[in-house]
């Protein structure tokens, strides 16, 4: 009798790093991300070789039962996030390379994230506006690219209510995806902002934040932070000050937070703050500081070597 042979564990293996970040956009936490994943290949394996040889594409298997996972999972983390203590901001995703040493290791999921537009901050902080099929529809089709027939049967829906789920998430996204300056332009603005933050500047603060600016730090209940937005150039500089004056022997740092330029402060080496930033108009927009350690583990710095 013939027989379909296995497909090779290296080409499961490989599906890997489009999983993670598949599972990152729907979900805004690499933690849930990995976690989905992981599930992924659990099911995988618990298969009876009969059956997983019978898959023609396992890669379309693995992101089918991926994409439901993150369904699920986006379902309860409302729930969870309605009694989150303060503010909700998706969890920052670093460049590990800029990081002493190079690479935090193959297992980290963090390495398997690929940065673009889809990963920035401002549009992940627009994705958890989205119901859970929204999110997950507009995911796979405007952001992978798969058709509306194929994500018709990895959500259970037909192919009309599909393209109608995207268009309504498109809504919530509007126009304007991209940056409107260059990552060139945000650096040099953020180190002009680093430099007044560590002086305790608040004219200079000020003249760089937009007037209209808003900020939102994220503690989740486990470190000190202020829970509600903070509203105007104003009050952000005068907070920011104010901060700056309560933490003596803090370090900012110049990194790379979802794909464009951020600041990181850490204290002793430990990172304790992530600040990911978005410029309109050349000024600074929206700040989004994320403090709970929870959501900090993937930023802390290898040793060299």
């Amino acid at each position: 009798m013939n027989t379909v042979p296995e497909p090779e564990p290296d080409v499961i293996a490989g599906e890997r790093r489009h999983l993670a970040n598949l599972a990152y956009r729907m979900l805004g936490s690499l933690t849930e991300a990995e976690d989905a994943v992981q599930e992924a290949y659990a099911r995988w394996y618990a298969m009876e070789p009969r059956r997983r040889a019978a898959v023609r594409t396992p890669g379309a298997w693995l992101t089918t039962v991926v994409s439901r996972i993150c369904l699920d999972v986006l379902g309860s983390a409302r729930v969870r996030r309605e009694r989150y203590v303060g503010a909700w901001v998706p969890e920052p995703l670093p460049d590990r390379t800029e990081w002493p040493g190079g690479s935090g290791g193959a297992a980290d999921p963090a390495d398997r994230v690929t940065a673009d537009h889809s990963v920035h901050m401002a549009f992940l902080v627009v994705l958890e506006s989205m119901t859970p099929a929204e999110r997950v529809v507009f995911v796979l089709h405007d952001v992978f690219r798969y058709p509306f027939p194929e994500i018709a049967a990895i959500v259970g829906r037909t192919p009309a209510a599909c393209r109608q789920l995207a268009s309504s998430a498109r809504r919530r996204v509007g126009p304007d995806r991209a940056p409107t300056v260059s990552v060139r332009e945000q650096a040099a603005l953020l180190r002009d902002f680093k430099e007044a933050w560590e002086a305790g500047d608040i004219g200079a603060l000020v003249a760089l934040l937009d007037p209209g600016a808003t900020m939102v730090a994220d503690g989740g209940g486990l470190v000190s932070t202020v829970r509600r937005t903070i509203e105007g150039s104003g009050d952000i500089a005068a907070y920011l000050a104010h901060i700056a004056g309560l933490s003596p022997g803090l370090t900012l740092l110049e990194r790379t937070v979802n794909g464009l330029p951020g600041l990181v402060a850490q204290r002793d080496g430990h990172t304790v703050t992530v600040a990911a930033f978005h410029l309109a108009e050349g000024r600074i927009a929206r700040i989004w500081a994320v403090r709970n350690p929870e959501k900090l583990r993937p930023w802390t710095a290898p040793e060299p070597g």
